[in-house]
């Protein structure tokens, strides 16, 4: 599955009534030039994980990513042809069961 579909079917899944009127994903542009992902994770399945910070090619002006949790957040930031890395490894930490969280995470998420 396209991984813009996944984000769609995975938040409407969050979605209660009450969730999506203080939570959910924000997407935006940042002026390295790039993108950030912010992804509230309180009441999902991923509420209370960590994820332990990656980056991969962080010193390059434009081919950057890197990707974190901070106080219940999945945040991601990089250059401008990285959304889909951010929203990957998002997806693949979601999906990921916490027994197997490390492997991926160690390994990139790639």
């Amino acid at each position: 599955m396209e991984v813009l579909d996944w984000l769609a079917h995975w938040y409407e899944a969050q979605c209660d009534g009450d969730w999506e009127h203080g939570f959910g994903p924000e997407i935006g542009t940042i002026d390295n030039p790039g993108w950030f992902v912010k992804i509230d994770l309180a009441g999902t399945d991923c509420d209370g994980r960590a994820f332990e910070p990656i980056a991969h090619n962080y010193e390059h002006e434009t081919d950057w990513w890197t990707c974190w949790t901070e106080t219940n957040v999945f945040h991601g930031a990089g250059g401008p042809l990285h959304l889909r890395s951010l929203l990957e490894t998002f997806r693949d930490w979601a999906m990921t069961p916490a027994s197997e969280r490390r492997a991926v995470v160690a390994s990139g998420g790639e």
